[in-house]
């Protein structure tokens, strides 16, 4: 059986049972058209799912619905499996409602499985993703110039900004995020740089007034239909 992006980045968060359970996915594909397909799951867990079989093309990021037999509910996705790999046709995902969805089959106690230990400097992410579009201005400590950019994914502890040419990871900065039509600032770090693609922004100080109209911002984009 090959292995998932969780096995590749370590540490699992929670023990899996593998079984194979028929359910039906729903929602809006990446390229914005909305999909109703039957799958499988390859393993299930008390907060999420490996599911295999999928044609949709969907992101990490996005909130799908999953439906099984008794019961339905919403779920980011965390992973795709890549084109021409061992992991195409599959998917992970994460519950976007904790404690709300259960599986038909019983499943091991909650906590983190024994699989692996975590990479070394690897982000734990506290906060799950979603896919946006949003305007940030970058403003890197030291820097003359504010860099220019967009948020492919965003939530309320960080965000991902692509540039072709990323900041340094450990870069301490001020990030001016649009938020419809007004500016949001934060202090951030970046924890992830990926040159080609971009970085990992970790929000630094961010006050509570700001954190509950982000997550209101965050909570409007979740809209999937049952």
């Amino acid at each position: 059986m090959g292995k998932d992006i969780a096995e590749v980045m370590g540490q699992r968060r929670e023990a899996r049972k593998e079984i194979r359970l028929p359910v039906r996915i729903f929602g809006t594909d990446c390229h914005g058209r909305a999909f109703s397909e039957k799958v499988f799951t390859a393993d299930i867990s008390c907060g999420g799912a490996k599911l295999t079989g999928v044609q949709s093309e969907m992101k990490a990021g996005e909130i799908i619905g999953l439906a099984s037999e008794k019961s339905k509910g919403r779920f980011f996705v965390k992973w795709v499996g890549q084109p021409h790999t061992p992991q195409q046709g599959q998917v992970g995902l994460q519950n976007a409602s904790s404690g709300k969805f259960m599986w038909d089959s019983p499943l091991p106690d909650a906590g983190i499985d024994d699989f692996g230990r975590q990479s070394a400097g690897a982000e734990r992410r506290k906060h799950p993703r979603l896919k946006s579009a949003n305007s940030v201005e970058l403003q890197p400590q030291g820097g003359t110039a504010p860099i220019w950019g967009k948020a492919a994914d965003l939530s309320v502890g960080g965000c991902f900004v692509e540039m072709p040419i990323p900041l340094k990871q450990g870069t301490m900065l001020k990030l001016g995020l649009w938020i419809n039509e007004s500016k949001l600032w934060v202090n951030g770090k970046v924890v992830n740089s990926r040159p080609g693609f971009g970085i990992g922004i970790q929000f630094i100080e961010l006050p509570q007034e700001d954190a509950e109209r982000l997550g209101q911002f965050l909570r409007s984009m979740t809209r999937v239909p049952f």
